[in-house]
C-alpha cells in the first residue's frame, strides 16, 4: 500500500528514552530539556488522543535521547500547562476540537492560533462517523434529509464544542441547502462520551448518534433484532484519506464498505457543489513564548522519523493514519480548514 504524507491516524503504547550514542540527534538534543511533558486535550487513556500521542511521543523519545511522558490532562488544563511553560518541558498534542471549541464558544477556550505555536501534524483518525439503529427507517443520509424536509424531527447526539458537533453542523448546513427551513428538524441531543451516545440511542432518546468506526463498527455486526444494533449512515472523513486504510477494513467491515458511506458515494453537501468533509487531525502545539529551536529540533526529528517509515506501520495497525505536515506548513494549512468550519458554524447561527 502507498503511503503519502497526507494519510490518517494512530495509536500506540508507552513512550521510550533511549538512543543510541551513534544518532545525529544526540549533540542537537543536549539543548532540549532532558524530561519533556506531553499533555493532551483528554482526561482518557484508552482514546484516540492518548494513543496518537504515545506512539509520537515514543518516536521522539528514541530520536531525541529524552524522556517524554504523556499525560491525560483534559483540554482545558493542557492549555494551562503549555501556556505556563515557555521552557519547553511541557508541549501539548491534541487535534481539531482545540479550535473548535473556540469557534463554538465554549467557557475557558481562547484562540489557539494567536496563544500558541502551531507545530507539526502527526496523524488523522478517519474514523468519525454517524450512526443509525438498525431498525430505522433511515437507510442514508439521503432519508435523514428527505425526513426533516417533511417535518420529522431528527435528534442527533453529539458531544458539543469538537468534532463532534462539526459534522452535526456540516448536516445541518446541508438540510439547508437542499430543503431551506429543514435545518431545524434535525435537532441536537447533547450528551458526553461516546458511551451516553450510544446510550441516548438505545433509550430511544436519539435517532442518529455521532460515533466512531473504532467505538461502533462491533455494533454494526450485530443482528438487527439486537436492540443495540447499528448502522452507519455517513462517514465524515474525505475519501482520499479512507482509501489509505488497509483493504481489510476494522472488524467486519472492509475498506470498501466503509467508503459507500463517505464522499461521492455519500453526499452531504458543503455549498450545492462540494461534499461537506472534515478529518480527524491531530497536532503538536507549542508555548509562543518557547525557545524555537526546541520546536525545529522536534519538527525536525519528525521529518526524519516519518521518512524511515516505521511510525507510519505502527499507525495503520491501529486504524490511523499517517499524516505528517512539517510545522510551517501545517499552521498554514490548520488556518484554512479553521476557516472553512468557522464559515459553515457563522451560516448556521444566522
Amino acid at each position: 500500500m502507498k503511503l503519502t504524507r497526507r494519510s490518517v491516524l494512530a495509536a500506540g503504547a508507552g513512550v521510550a528514552a533511549t538512543v543510541t550514542l551513534s544518532s545525529p540527534y544526540v549533540a542537537r538534543a543536549q539543548s532540549l530539556p532532558r524530561n519533556i511533558r506531553m499533555v493532551i486535550g483528554s482526561t482518557s487513556t484508552g482514546g484516540d488522543t492518548y494513543q496518537n500521542s504515545s506512539i509520537v511521543a515514543d518516536a521522539l523519545a528514541e530520536k531525541l535521547g529524552v524522556n517524554i511522558r504523556v499525560d491525560a490532562v483534559g483540554t482545558n488544563e493542557a492549555l494551562n500547562a503549555t501556556r505556563r511553560d515557555s521552557r519547553g518541558t511541557t508541549i501539548m498534542l491534541h487535534h481539531d476540537q482545540i479550535y473548535l471549541s473556540y469557534l463554538y464558544g465554549v467557557p475557558g477556550i481562547g484562540d489557539a492560533f494567536s496563544e500558541f505555536a502551531i507545530g507539526p501534524t502527526v496523524a488523522i483518525n478517519p474514523g468519525n462517523c454517524f450512526l443509525v439503529p438498525k431498525t430505522s427507517p433511515y437507510q442514508s443520509m439521503e432519508d435523514v434529509f428527505a425526513a426533516a424536509a417533511g417535518g420529522e424531527r431528527i435528534r442527533v447526539a453529539i458531544q458539543p464544542g469538537g468534532v463532534s458537533e462539526i459534522g452535526f453542523t456540516g448536516m445541518r448546513n446541508a438540510a439547508n441547502i437542499l430543503n431551506p427551513g429543514s435545518e431545524a428538524n434535525i435537532v441536537p441531543v447533547n450528551t458526553g462520551s461516546q458511551a451516553d451516545k450510544n446510550q441516548a440511542m438505545w433509550d430511544g432518546l436519539a435517532d442518529v448518534i455521532n460515533g466512531s468506526i473504532q467505538a461502533n463498527e462491533q455494533f454494526t455486526q450485530l443482528p438487527e433484532d439486537d436492540r443495540t444494533a447499528m448502522r452507519f449512515v455517513w462517514i465524515t472523513t474525505r475519501p482520499g484519506t479512507l482509501e489509505q486504510a488497509p483493504e481489510a477494513g476494522m472488524g467486519g467491515t472492509t475498506r470498501e464498505e466503509m467508503l459507500k458511506f463517505a464522499s461521492p458515494q455519500t453526499s452531504v453537501t458543503l455549498d450545492g457543489e462540494k461534499d461537506f468533509t472534515f478529518d480527524k487531525e491531530f497536532f503538536l502545539l507549542f508555548n509562543k513564548e518557547m525557545d524555537p529551536g526546541i520546536s525545529s529540533t522536534i519538527d525536525e526529528a519528525l521529518t526524519e522519523i516519518y521518512a524511515v517509515g516505521e511510525i507510519q506501520q505502527r499507525q495503520l495497525q491501529a486504524f490511523f493514519m499517517p499524516n505528517y505536515l512539517p510545522q510551517a506548513e501545517a499552521a498554514a494549512y490548520l488556518i484554512a480548514k479553521r476557516d472553512t468550519a468557522a464559515a459553515v458554524i457563522e451560516e448556521m447561527k444566522s
